[in-house]
């Protein structure tokens, strides 16, 4: 995609946020339903972590193991015909992106910029949030990876944004489902903090 192409499916998430932050959102959980997605995002997590096709690139929907070499070779060729410019977010994913990924990207932006925290889901999401994170660091502070997936490369993605996952399932199936799992365990947090007795609120009889 063009560089005004990538940057108008940011503003496209953004613009969702904006709507539903009018409407009360206080958590986002974000992931992705689609086909070939996963290459792209593993080309946007080679590139920005440097690492090589080879360690990032998984089977997806469950390739074989001749359309998983395909698909390593795709992601390698795609880097190499492009060269993303590392340090430029909206250049990575014009170059090796997708636009569902440009705007849940923007859509973290958004939140992040009304202090509004975001589960991440899976692999694309979590591709997602490194265009966002490289766009603006600060990002970071207002995400949770809500799981961590069995696709390759995922683990590796996480360390990048110096996140831990919330949940580890062995799941592989993205569309959210992580990130909506996690939000029970963010409610349980939330709940301990401002609804939890302190021993003296409880009447607990300190020890003699």
């Amino acid at each position: 995609m063009s560089q005004i192409q990538a940057t108008l499916s940011m503003l496209t998430g953004a613009k969702v946020i904006e709507t539903e932050a009018g409407r009360g959102l206080e958590l986002l959980a974000l992931g992705d339903m689609g086909i070939g997605n996963t290459t792209a995002s593993a080309a946007i997590a080679a590139a920005l972590t440097g690492r090589t096709p080879e360690e990032i690139v998984g089977r997806g929907t469950g390739v074989d193991d001749a359309g998983l070499q395909r698909k390593i070779a795709a992601v390698r060729r795609g880097l190499d015909v492009n060269r993303p410019k590392t340090k430029d977010g909206t250049d990575v994913l014009a170059k090796v992106g997708g636009f569902e990924i440009g705007g849940l990207a923007g859509a973290m932006l958004a939140a992040a910029g009304r202090r509004i925290p975001v589960l991440v889901d899976g692999f694309v999401s979590t591709a997602a949030a490194m265009i966002a994170v490289n766009q603006a660091p600060a990002v970071r502070d207002y995400l949770f990876a809500g799981h961590v997936s069995e696709e390759r490369g995922h683990r590796i993605m996480l360390e990048w944004l110096g996140l831990r996952p919330l949940l580890d399932l062995g799941m592989r199936l993205g569309e959210g489902t992580g990130a909506v799992l996690a939000m029970n365990v963010v409610e349980a947090a939330c709940r301990a903090l401002s609804e939890m007795a302190t021993f003296g609120e409880a009447g607990v009889s300190e020890k003699q």
